[in-house]
């Protein structure tokens, strides 16, 4: 089977990538570039433990090709921390107890900076509703809402 010669930029970086086509982002994630923050679950599309960001927007990765993402940005969790100090979103996490077993969490994180950065003033049922894709089996959902709209309110106040 012929390889693809593939430039991707994750979290930043560029990494040169020789694959397979049918391979998709969350095994080249894994296997090739070991960022094992992005979770391996239903591979369906259907409990969003994979969610990357993919130039911004909120993507399921297994189910899509790393192919896909040449000369885009993906972003993963372990390019959200900044400088050794832990994103917003990832310490209102940890504050507001939303953090329990914690397989969920990565894809919850990065699902919920897409949405805030495209929503920034949202109800409790808007986050509900933009989580909707993001299964948890632990927590309920409040604490994960709390913490998101936490982090809402202190960008509003410019925090």
């Amino acid at each position: 089977m012929s390889k693809l010669a593939l430039t991707l930029t994750i979290n930043g970086e560029r990494h040169e990538i020789l694959t397979e086509p049918h391979r998709t982002l969350l095994d080249v994630l894994r296997t090739d570039l070991g960022l094992t923050g992005t979770k391996e679950n239903c591979l369906e599309a259907e409990c969003g433990v994979c969610t990357v960001l993919l130039d911004g927007a909120a993507v399921n990765a297994c189910i899509l090709l790393a192919a896909q993402c040449q000369g885009r940005s993906v972003l993963t969790i372990e390019g959200l921390a900044r400088d050794g100090e832990l994103h917003p979103l990832q310490r209102a996490f940890i504050d507001h107890g939303a953090v329990q077993c914690g397989y969920c969490i990565p894809g919850m994180i990065l699902s919920a900076q897409a949405y805030l950065d495209e929503h920034p003033s949202p109800t409790e049922d808007d986050v509900r509703a933009a989580l909707a894709g993001n299964l948890c089996r632990c927590t309920g959902y409040q604490k994960i809402a709390e913490a998101v709209l936490a982090v809402a309110r202190d960008r509003a106040a410019g925090r």
